[in-house]
């Protein structure tokens, strides 16, 4: 099940494509395009166990539908929001704290990074790809909760990219939809996505692989997700603070009211969008 050619090889792959990235962003001079491929080392790690383990399980089919699925709408969805926008501001600042020689640096500070951490968050692919046992009651469970993250993710993008679309809206914060129960519900479906697959390969004997699943929620709630969007939200948009008071950060939960039973403030300046 833990295949060490397999799982060398898929570091080389996904490294590969991190690296070529790199090459296409020094010609754009922005580094933003790693968001865009991010699902997709995940989708080419997914196929390069497919095709190194020994015998592929039962599960691989599977595996790679539910990952190409995810991979391919993220994917698209990232490059269509960002199509003609300048560097995100993430990365401006990376760039501006790592000048001179930053299109250097970002090899390993970006696209080297990202790289390896997709490899370590894609070993319950690996590991579900590669075992041999039948599919249990915990494998369908496992579908279950991804089908809950993937519906999660897809519906708040949906609701968000009609809500910035409408001119009115300018100055405002999402704060309808799924938006209204947590505020950042793509994360929180992100989360579900990979405990699910996590349960296929943890059905299929992969217990091991839970550095996988532990890794992306640490980074979509401490290190890129939550923490790094709204670190200085409440000081450059002060009225997203209403929205913080009232809305549950990352597990969905019934907004808070007030003591006279109305929702506090509804107007609030934009977010960035819980970009993933």
């Amino acid at each position: 099940m833990f295949d060490l050619n397999s799982i060398l090889v898929g570091f080389v792959v996904v490294v590969t494509v991190a690296f070529a990235t790199w090459c296409v962003s020094l010609l754009k001079r922005d580094v933003s395009i790693v968001d865009s491929v991010w699902p997709l080392l995940f989708l080419a790690a997914a196929a390069t166990y497919a095709e190194t383990v020994p015998q592929p399980g039962p599960r691989t089919t599977l595996v790679l539908v539910l990952v190409g699925i995810w991979a391919l709408r993220l994917a698209g969805y990232l490059t269509w929001r960002n199509w003609g926008e300048p560097e995100d501001r993430r990365y401006q600042k990376i760039r501006r704290r790592n000048e001179p020689h930053f299109a250097l640096k970002s090899l390993y500070l970006i696209f080297g990074l990202q790289g390896t951490l997709a490899w370590i968050i894609s070993l319950p692919l690996l590991a579900a790809i590669a075992a041999q046992g039948d599919m249990t009651g915990l494998d369908y469970a496992g579908v279950a909760l991804w089908g809950v993250g993937f519906g999660f993710e897809s519906v708040a993008d949906w609701q968000l990219a009609r809500f910035k679309s409408v001119p009115a809206n300018r100055g405002r914060v999402m704060d309808r939809g799924l938006w209204r129960y947590t505020r950042h519900p793509n994360y929180f479906g992100d989360c579900c996505t990979w405990w699910g697959f996590y349960l296929i390969a943890f059905a299929a004997g992969g217990w091991w692989s839970f550095v996988g699943p532990v890794l992306m929620s640490f980074l979509l709630l401490r290190v890129s997700g939550v923490a790094l969007l709204e670190k200085d939200i409440g000081e450059r948009r002060p009225a997203y603070r209403d929205y913080m008071r009232r809305t549950n950060a990352f597990f969905p939960g019934p907004p808070q009211h007030r003591r006279d039973g109305s929702e506090e403030g509804h107007d609030a300046s934009p977010d960035s969008g819980g970009a993933v």
